[in-house]
């Protein structure tokens, strides 16, 4: 196989520095396949480029304009304008073009693209990790600063830079024409110079917007040597809508839902509901009023998950999507008045419609661009002005007021609230989601969603007593452990028999104090938890505990000009111990283990020929051609005149699957693997009498034929032999406040079962003994009386035990995730990770995964114990049937393994 080429060179450095997602990969490397076919120092042929086009890309029928013109039809969410900014970089480095111009259709989206090109300080500058552009930026041009020369001068002054013009249609068009007027300086107009550019390359952002649209014609007469159309939906607008004819790459809603680029999408109603038992006006009261109970369950599981995790916070909105503009009035007034939950939401509604003129739409706009970031607004009531360009991450709840199950079920609907705030899933459903409130087409949507032709999939979601979300008052709380309550004061105000005033010598500290010990268990976290290699015992020594005084003196110099009063140091020394005591008193030791190979691991495929090549019998279909989904292989089926994009190599519809096995790095095997797919193909050649047919055979059943090649790789794979050995890093782990979500109308003993039971996870528990923590939460019943038993007297054996927090363990299963066991128990002479199942679920693969994972940890942190506290650890998986009254500790201890 020939080496890569400058060109794929390239191409692969910019997909590595911008971090590119697949499809934007993919997008690039058909560009990369058609800008190869061009002509970039000569006039190019429309029309025999076209015939090239589409010998590879079918569904390409036409360019639609006098010049070259391809689209790229990426689904909301997964980065348009960061594969803008790929295409330049990639057109720019190659030394194809420098001159662009970026085309945007309204003033939303060009203020947008104008942030993004421009600022290097913005989270969404598209060049981020191009070296060539931190250098030397791209000089940009705008319909609103080209008068002052710069892509001219650019051009003349500084030679080789990167000159990117932005301009929407009606700076063009509307502005007086000035861009089209005579300049002195140039000789002619501004349009004119670029028309005159060999190298100008027009880039189309939401290209459906400038279709069937006479002021846009006149943009196209720039005539760029190449035109790149990016859009979600390639459709002219109207009421005729019409297909794109240029599509040169398509990547669907549905696919980026599946490969979770975007939220997934839910349908909501209320539980055991019938939306005709109502009047209209009611029915709209209730949506409103289930759409806030959810809006506010969102927000509570956001800010749990941004403490929990520590990224930054996400304020949730919810969109409201009025019939008219008169609708649209009057809901947001019912939405601020006192009959909708006592007036809490005054001044937090705004509404967005075409009808607004003057300050009160200036207002509007502005809250809608600072809704990421501002805090201020939780409901947005609009008709039909959130379109294109809005690309706001929190919206996460929507309530359509009388819309229909198929308007419900568009892009235009959805598109709007499916991007991530995080960039990427993170596990948690509701941060992941995007639910509609849909009382009234409940049955409907679900049955739209469910056909063939639907770009989404809905999860179902319940309002409601007994349903997936209740209408309860919650809150995210910290649950400092109990020493760092006493000894901050910091508890919060959850139990009825607070800590603080069952201890009668509690005297609450002072700001001094406070402070000091804020410091010093910080330094304990972030440093002596690394630096102490004797566990927790190291913090009782007085040669330890003086280090940290001179620390934490340091840390409190600067702050002490703002203390009332500063502590002498005999006082400060008898803070550290005192809160160096309450830590070693009160934690499990808990060490950090990381298992490392002793050496670099190297591996290979040992060559081979393929056998059993005369048991691949799989013939062409007819007329049509199926597309399977790489995720869970399902298939739809197209004309062969659409099957998308073809492959320059049969070998390559085999090669592109092979890829994805985790095992196999495409620099390093390329020849072998051309030589085992070559086999195939030529198995296929032996039997089939066209190439044609080979062709759509290696299309059509590319994923199954890759498969027969990879079992055959399996018994070949050789990897250099190595050796793993565990290493501490950390002795113990200092407890940190756990952030929990709470009702704060729902809380009882640890001892008292819930009511039902299945309303356990929604309850806080408090009254332990033995647990540093004075509240709890658990995920079932089994659960609470396992801790309500080990915390009991019965059971004098156990001295303390925990519910661990995120980042308490570090044991990984199922390709890194994360594991956090039940409970930990810490013992007179052992200490247990214990996890409390259902009976039906014991045998389910990832309860046995964690287990296997949680069963190796214990193994690699018992060579470390002499180290320790001398305390071997073990493992214990239990049924619910095991937590019973007569469990003893020897019973428990017996289960361990």
């Amino acid at each position: 196989m020939a080496e890569l080429t400058r060109d794929d060179r390239i191409r692969r450095q910019v997909s590595q520095r911008l971090s590119l997602r697949k499809p934007q990969e993919e997008a690039l490397a058909i560009l990369g396949e058609i800008a190869g076919m061009m002509a970039w120092d000569s006039e190019v042929d429309p029309i025999a480029l076209l015939e090239q086009v589409k010998a590879y890309y079918p569904s390409v029928a036409s360019f639609e304009r006098a010049f070259p013109s391809l689209a790229f039809a990426l689904a909301t969410g997964v980065g348009k304008t960061r594969l803008m900014g790929a295409a330049i970089a990639w057109l720019y480095l190659t030394g194809r073009s420098k001159n662009f111009f970026v085309l945007a259709p309204n003033t939303t989206i060009y203020d947008k693209l104008v942030n993004d090109f421009s600022r290097q300080s913005s989270a969404k500058y598209v060049f981020r990790g191009i070296a060539e552009f931190a250098q030397t930026p791209p000089i940009i041009v705008t319909g609103d600063t080209w008068e002052e020369g710069r892509g001219i001068r650019g051009s003349d002054l500084f030679g080789g830079e990167a000159i990117i013009n932005i301009f929407n249609v009606d700076k063009i068009n509307k502005e007086k024409g000035r861009i089209r007027s005579f300049r002195e300086t140039l000789g002619e107009s501004y349009f004119d110079y670029l028309s005159r550019l060999p190298d100008l390359v027009m880039l189309m952002d939401e290209a459906h917007r400038y279709r069937a649209k006479a002021a846009a014609n006149a943009v196209f007469e720039l005539n760029p040597r190449l035109g790149l159309e990016l859009t979600a939906t390639p459709k002219t607008v109207g009421a005729t809508p019409k297909d794109f004819k240029n599509v040169v790459y398509s990547y669907g809603l549905g696919q980026a839902m599946a490969d979770g680029f975007v939220k997934e999408p839910a349908v909501a109603t209320r539980a055991d509901f019938r939306a005709d038992s109502v009047a209209p006006e009611e029915l709209e009261r209730i949506m409103l009023a289930d759409g806030i109970t959810y809006h506010e369950h969102v927000k509570v599981e956001l800010d749990l998950y941004a403490r929990q995790s520590g990224r930054p916070q996400v304020h949730p909105f919810m969109l409201v999507v009025a019939r008219d503009t008169a609708h649209a009035s009057a809901v947001r007034a019912y939405l601020e008045s006192d009959d909708f939950h006592a007036g809490a939401y005054r001044g937090r509604v705004i509404e967005v419609h075409s009808n607004q003129t003057g300050e009160e739409s200036n207002e509007a706009m502005e809250r809608l661009v600072g809704l990421e970031h501002d805090q201020q607004t939780d409901i947005v009531v609009h008709v039909n002005k959130l379109k294109e360009g809005w690309d706001v991450t929190n919206l996460y709840t929507i309530v359509p007021l009388r819309a229909s199950a198929s308007e419900i079920l568009t892009e235009q609907t959805l598109g709007r609230g499916l991007r991530l705030p995080y960039g990427v899933r993170t596990g948690v459903e509701a941060v992941d989601t995007l639910t509609v409130i849909a009382h009234d087409r409940f049955d409907e949507v679900i049955k739209r969603a469910r056909e063939p032709d639907s770009i989404v999939r809905l999860k179902e979601i319940t309002i409601g007593e007994g349903g997936d979300v209740t209408p309860e008052e919650r809150e995210a709380v910290a649950i400092p452990p109990i020493y760092e309550a006493l000894l901050t004061g910091r508890q919060p105000d959850l139990d009825p028999t607070k800590v603080a005033e069952e201890r009668q010598d509690y005297v609450p500290p002072s700001l001094e104090k406070v402070a000091y010990v804020d410091t010093t268990l910080s330094l304990i976290r972030e440093k002596y938890e690394r630096t102490l290699t004797g566990g927790l015992s190291d913090l009782r020594k007085p040669e330890v505990q003086a280090e940290i005084v001179r620390d934490v003196r340091a840390a409190t110099a600067a702050a002490q000009g703002s203390f009332d009063s500063v502590l002498g140091t005999d006082e400060v020394e008898e803070l550290v111990a005192l809160v160096t005591a309450s830590v070693a008193d009160n934690t499990i030791e808990i060490p950090e283990i990381v298992v490392l190979p002793s050496r670099e691991v190297n591996f290979w495929f040992d060559d081979f020929d393929l056998t059993g090549l005369d048991t691949i019998r799989f013939q062409p279909s007819s007329d049509t051609i199926l597309i399977r989904n790489l995720r869970d292989d399902s298939q739809r089926e197209l004309a062969r005149a659409d099957a998308g994009p073809r492959e320059r190599r049969a070998e390559d519809y085999i090669i592109r699957y092979l890829i994805d096995y985790p095992e196999v790095d495409y620099d390093s095997h390329a020849d072998k693997l051309y030589k085992w797919a070559g086999q195939v193909i030529g198995r296929l050649r032996a039997y089939l009498s066209t190439e044609v047919d080979v062709e759509v055979v290696a299309l059509e059943q590319g994923k199954a034929l890759a498969r027969f090649v990879f079992e055959q790789m399996r018994t070949h794979y050789r990897e250099t032999p190595v050796e793993y050995r565990a290493q501490r890093t950390r002795s113990f782990k200092a407890l940190k406040p756990q952030q929990m979500g709470v009702s704060l109308s729902k809380r009882l003993p640890l001892n008292e079962a819930a009511s039902p039971l299945s309303a356990t996870p929604g309850i806080m528990f408090y009254g332990s003994k033995k647990s540093p923590y004075q509240f709890h939460k658990f995920d079932s019943d089994p659960e609470r009386r396992f801790a309500a038993m080990i915390d009991s007297d019965n059971m004098s054996a156990v001295l303390r035990w925990l519910r661990p927090a995120a980042g308490q363990f570090d044991i990984e299963y199922d390709r890194g995730r994360r594991y956090e066991p039940d409970f930990v128990v810490e013992c007179q002479e052992h200490k247990l990770i214990v996890e409390v199942k259902a009976e039906r679920d014991l045998n389910d693969p990832t309860v046995q995964e964690k287990a296997r994972a949680a069963r190796a940890w214990v193994k690699n942190a018992n060579l470390f114990v002499e180290e320790g506290d001398g305390k071997a650890w073990a493992y214990v998986l239990l049924s619910e049937r095991d937590v019973t009254e007569s469990l003893t500790f020897a019973g428990l201890l017996a289960k361990a393994n």
